[in-house]
C-alpha cells in the first residue's frame, strides 16, 4: 500500500509498504476512504516538534472495516466507521466521564499512520463508531473531518460553554477554528466573532455561522472584541492555534467569569497567576475527546444538517502529499484532502 512518511523536516515521501495487520485481539484494520493533512502535522514538518524518524504521518481517518481481532465485539467487517486520533477502551472511569483522550489505556488512534490506504486501529470497540450505512461519496469529506477537526472545534466550543444567548469569539481561522464557529452556532450561540485576516476563510466562517469578523490581533484584537461587547468581552472564547500570543489574546477577549476552551496544540505557552488571578476566566481544554461527540456528529452529517467537509479547499492524490504539506505550510490551503 501507499503511505506518507516524514523523513526529516520538510522531507515528506510517499512509500510502498506492507499493509498493517492485526497485532492485538482488540485491533481492527480499516481501508481508508480518504485521508488528509492536519495543521498539527505541520509542527513536525517544520521541525518544531521532534518525532522519531522516519515517522508515519496522519491521524484522521474514516473507512471500511477490513479485518477485526478476535476480541472485537461491536464491529463487523464491511462496516463504514469513523474514529478518533486517540484510541480508547471506552470502559475505564475516564472514558465513561466523557474524556476518552485521557483513557488510562489510550494509544495513538492510527499508530501505523492514517495518511495511507490502510490503517490499524487499536482498541477498536472503544474507538470506532459505525455509520448508519455506506455513505454517499459526497459525505466522506465531512465524515473524515469528524475524526479530528470537527470534533476538536466542537469540544473547543463545549469547553468554552458556548450556548444560547452567548457571544462566542474564535481565535484561529484554520480548519479547527472554522469548525468551532460551526459548533458554536449549532450549540445556539447568538453571536460568533471570528478572528481572521484571510478572505477565503472569512467567507467560509460566515457560511458556518460567524456573525462578525475581526482582523486585528493581539491587544488590538482584544480591544476590538471588548468594543463590540460593551466593554465586557465575549462570554466564550475558543483558542484554536496554540501559541503564547493566541492564548493571551483568547484570555484577554473573555469577560470576567467567562470561559476559554483551548484546543490548539500548545507550543511555548506560559500563563502566570498574575495573568489570570483578577480575570475570573475559566480555562478548560486539551486534546479533544472526539469519541464523546462522534455519534452525534455522524448523525448531523448523515442527515445533512452540517457540512464540515467544506474546510477541505485543496484535493490532491496521495502521491502529491508533499505538495499538500507545502500548500498548508505556505497557507495556500486551509486543509488538504488526499485521495487514494
Amino acid at each position: 500500500m501507499r503511505k506518507v512518511v516524514l523523513h526529516a523536516p520538510g522531507d515528506v515521501r510517499v512509500e510502498d509498504v506492507e499493509r498493517p495487520t492485526i497485532v492485538e485481539p482488540t485491533d481492527a484494520v480499516i481501508r481508508l476512504a480518504a485521508t488528509c493533512i492536519c495543521g498539527s502535522d505541520l509542527w513536525p514538518y517544520r521541525g518544531a516538534d521532534e518525532v522519531p524518524q522516519p515517522q508515519p504521518m496522519g491521524h484522521e481517518y474514516c473507512g471500511v472495516v477490513e479485518e477485526i481481532g478476535a476480541d472485537v465485539r461491536t464491529l463487523e467487517v464491511g462496516q463504514f466507521v469513523v474514529g478518533s486520533f486517540f484510541a480508547s477502551d471506552g470502559t475505564c472511569e475516564i472514558c465513561l466521564s466523557g474524556y476518552q483522550t485521557g483513557c488510562v489505556h489510550r494509544q495513538p488512534g492510527a499508530p501505523t499512520g492514517a495518511q495511507a490506504e490502510y490503517a490499524r486501529i487499536p482498541l477498536a470497540d472503544g474507538t470506532l463508531v459505525a455509520t448508519p450505512g455506506q455513505p454517499d461519496a459526497d459525505l466522506i469529506p465531512s465524515l473524515l473531518a469528524a475524526s479530528d477537526v470537527l470534533g476538536t472545534g466542537w469540544f473547543g466550543s463545549v469547553a468554552a460553554e458556548a450556548g444560547p444567548g452567548k457571544t462566542v469569539a474564535v481565535v484561529g481561522d484554520g480548519a479547527v477554528g472554522l469548525c468551532a464557529v460551526l459548533a458554536a452556532r449549532q450549540l445556539g450561540a447568538e453571536r460568533v466573532i471570528l478572528f481572521s485576516r484571510h478572505a477565503d476563510r472569512q467567507a467560509l466562517g460566515r457560511e458556518f455561522g460567524a456573525t462578525d469578523i475581526v482582523e486585528e490581533r493581539g491587544e488590538e484584537g482584544v480591544a476590538k472584541v471588548k468594543e463590540m461587547t460593551g466593554g465586557l468581552g465575549a462570554h466564550s472564547v475558543v483558542e484554536a492555534v496554540g501559541t503564547h500570543e493566541s492564548m493571551h489574546q483568547a484570555i484577554g477577549s473573555t469577560r470576567a467569569g467567562g470561559h476559554v476552551g483551548f484546543v490548539g496544540v500548545l507550543h511555548d505557552v506560559a500563563i502566570t497567576g498574575d495573568d489570570i488571578f483578577t480575570t475570573h476566566v475559566h480555562l478548560h481544554g486539551g486534546p479533544a475527546p472526539v469519541r464523546r461527540f462522534l455519534p452525534d456528529l455522524i448523525r448531523l452529517i448523515w442527515d445533512r444538517t452540517i457540512d464540515p467537509g467544506k474546510v477541505f479547499d485543496l484535493t490532491l492524490p496521495i502521491e502529491q502529499a508533499a505538495e499538500g504539506y507545502r500548500a498548508m505550510d505556505e497557507r495556500r490551503a486551509t486543509k488538504v484532502l488526499l485521495t487514494l
